[in-house]
Protein backbone atom coordinates (compact mmCIF):
# COMPACT_ATOMS: atom_id res chain seq x y z
CA UNK A 1 0.00 0.00 0.00
CA UNK A 2 0.89 3.81 -1.21
CA UNK A 3 2.79 5.52 2.20
CA UNK A 4 0.78 8.33 2.75
CA UNK A 5 2.92 12.08 2.72
CA UNK A 6 1.92 14.08 5.72
CA UNK A 7 2.35 17.84 6.11
CA UNK A 8 3.52 18.59 9.21
CA UNK A 9 3.00 22.17 10.06
CA UNK A 10 4.50 23.68 13.59
CA UNK A 11 1.33 22.69 15.72
CA UNK A 12 1.22 18.91 15.13
CA UNK A 13 5.39 19.33 16.20
CA UNK A 14 4.22 21.58 19.27
CA UNK A 15 1.11 19.14 19.88
CA UNK A 16 3.08 16.40 21.15
CA UNK A 17 3.71 18.18 24.12
CA UNK A 18 0.80 19.78 24.76
CA UNK A 19 -1.90 18.09 27.03
CA UNK A 20 -4.71 18.59 24.67
CA UNK A 21 -3.01 17.17 21.32
CA UNK A 22 -0.19 14.57 22.79
CA UNK A 23 -2.22 11.20 22.24
CA UNK A 24 -2.58 12.25 18.53
CA UNK A 25 0.68 13.78 17.94
CA UNK A 26 2.15 11.12 19.65
CA UNK A 27 0.57 8.25 17.87
CA UNK A 28 1.65 9.72 14.44
CA UNK A 29 4.56 10.43 15.25
CA UNK A 30 4.86 6.18 16.22
CA UNK A 31 3.58 5.79 13.11
CA UNK A 32 6.41 7.81 11.17
CA UNK A 33 9.38 5.85 13.22
CA UNK A 34 7.66 2.85 12.19
CA UNK A 35 7.66 3.73 8.58
CA UNK A 36 4.06 3.83 8.10
CA UNK A 37 3.92 7.41 6.42
CA UNK A 38 6.32 9.72 4.38
CA UNK A 39 7.09 13.38 6.98
CA UNK A 40 7.03 16.17 5.33
CA UNK A 41 7.99 19.18 6.53
CA UNK A 42 8.81 22.68 5.33
CA UNK A 43 11.68 25.18 5.45
CA UNK A 44 8.78 27.56 6.83
CA UNK A 45 8.03 24.64 9.69
CA UNK A 46 11.86 24.65 10.73
CA UNK A 47 12.16 28.79 11.13
CA UNK A 48 8.76 28.49 13.33
CA UNK A 49 10.18 25.85 15.58
CA UNK A 50 13.74 26.95 16.24
CA UNK A 51 11.97 29.84 18.03
CA UNK A 52 10.12 26.96 20.41
CA UNK A 53 11.21 25.31 23.43
CA UNK A 54 14.09 22.79 23.16
CA UNK A 55 12.00 19.81 23.54
CA UNK A 56 10.09 20.89 20.21
CA UNK A 57 13.44 21.11 18.62
CA UNK A 58 14.10 17.78 19.44
CA UNK A 59 10.90 16.63 18.19
CA UNK A 60 11.56 18.22 14.96
CA UNK A 61 15.34 16.47 15.09
CA UNK A 62 13.61 12.98 15.53
CA UNK A 63 11.21 13.68 12.55
CA UNK A 64 13.94 15.29 9.81
CA UNK A 65 15.96 12.22 10.94
CA UNK A 66 13.76 9.74 9.54
CA UNK A 67 14.52 7.44 6.62
CA UNK A 68 10.91 8.24 5.41
CA UNK A 69 10.95 12.47 5.82
CA UNK A 70 11.55 15.14 3.51
CA UNK A 71 12.38 18.07 4.27
CA UNK A 72 11.44 20.86 1.66
CA UNK A 73 12.36 24.69 0.95
CA UNK A 74 10.39 27.20 0.02
CA UNK A 75 9.79 27.28 -3.74
CA UNK A 76 9.16 29.42 -5.90
CA UNK A 77 5.66 28.26 -7.17
CA UNK A 78 4.55 28.26 -3.33
CA UNK A 79 5.42 31.56 -2.58
CA UNK A 80 2.89 32.53 -5.76
CA UNK A 81 0.87 30.54 -4.67
CA UNK A 82 1.01 31.68 -1.15
CA UNK A 83 0.28 35.39 -2.51
CA UNK A 84 -3.00 33.95 -4.30
CA UNK A 85 -4.23 33.42 -0.87
CA UNK A 86 -3.30 36.61 0.33
CA UNK A 87 -5.35 38.92 -2.60
CA UNK A 88 -7.82 36.41 -2.00
CA UNK A 89 -8.68 37.23 1.62
CA UNK A 90 -8.55 33.66 2.74
CA UNK A 91 -5.56 34.70 5.45
CA UNK A 92 -4.35 38.09 6.19
CA UNK A 93 -0.75 39.10 5.63
CA UNK A 94 -0.30 38.86 9.31
CA UNK A 95 -0.72 34.87 9.03
CA UNK A 96 0.94 34.43 5.99
CA UNK A 97 3.14 31.35 7.72
CA UNK A 98 -0.47 29.47 7.50
CA UNK A 99 -0.85 30.56 3.52
CA UNK A 100 3.14 29.52 3.32
CA UNK A 101 2.29 25.78 4.88
CA UNK A 102 -0.94 25.24 2.87
CA UNK A 103 0.89 26.28 -0.15
CA UNK A 104 3.86 24.16 0.13
CA UNK A 105 2.11 21.42 1.00
CA UNK A 106 -0.32 21.70 -1.98
CA UNK A 107 3.13 22.21 -4.49
CA UNK A 108 5.09 19.49 -3.07
CA UNK A 109 2.01 17.05 -3.67
CA UNK A 110 1.55 15.94 0.09
CA UNK A 111 -1.45 13.55 0.87
CA UNK A 112 -2.59 15.15 4.10
CA UNK A 113 -1.53 18.51 5.72
CA UNK A 114 -2.24 17.58 9.51
CA UNK A 115 -2.21 20.74 11.90
CA UNK A 116 -4.01 21.60 14.94
CA UNK A 117 -4.72 25.11 13.79
CA UNK A 118 -8.41 25.66 13.75
CA UNK A 119 -8.72 29.04 12.83
CA UNK A 120 -6.92 29.83 9.71
CA UNK A 121 -6.20 26.08 8.54
CA UNK A 122 -8.32 23.27 10.06
CA UNK A 123 -11.26 25.29 9.09
CA UNK A 124 -14.25 24.19 6.63
CA UNK A 125 -14.52 27.22 5.32
CA UNK A 126 -11.03 28.19 4.87
CA UNK A 127 -10.36 24.67 3.77
CA UNK A 128 -12.73 25.40 1.03
CA UNK A 129 -11.61 28.75 -0.21
CA UNK A 130 -8.01 27.35 -0.33
CA UNK A 131 -8.93 24.62 -2.59
CA UNK A 132 -10.73 27.05 -4.40
CA UNK A 133 -7.93 28.90 -5.46
CA UNK A 134 -5.83 25.93 -5.72
CA UNK A 135 -7.99 24.28 -8.77
CA UNK A 136 -8.04 27.51 -10.38
CA UNK A 137 -4.54 27.12 -10.43
CA UNK A 138 -4.49 24.03 -11.77
CA UNK A 139 -3.48 22.03 -8.47
CA UNK A 140 -5.24 19.29 -6.90
CA UNK A 141 -7.43 19.56 -3.81
CA UNK A 142 -6.15 19.27 -0.52
CA UNK A 143 -7.14 17.36 2.28
CA UNK A 144 -6.50 18.98 5.71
Amino acid sequence: MKKLRLYLDTSVIGGCLDKEFDVDSLKLLQEMQQGEHIAIVSSVTVAEVIQAPPKVQDILTQILGLPLSELISLPNEANDLAELYLKAKIVTKKYQEDALHIAIATVSKADILLSWNFKHIVNVRKIMLFNSVNLSQGYPLLDI
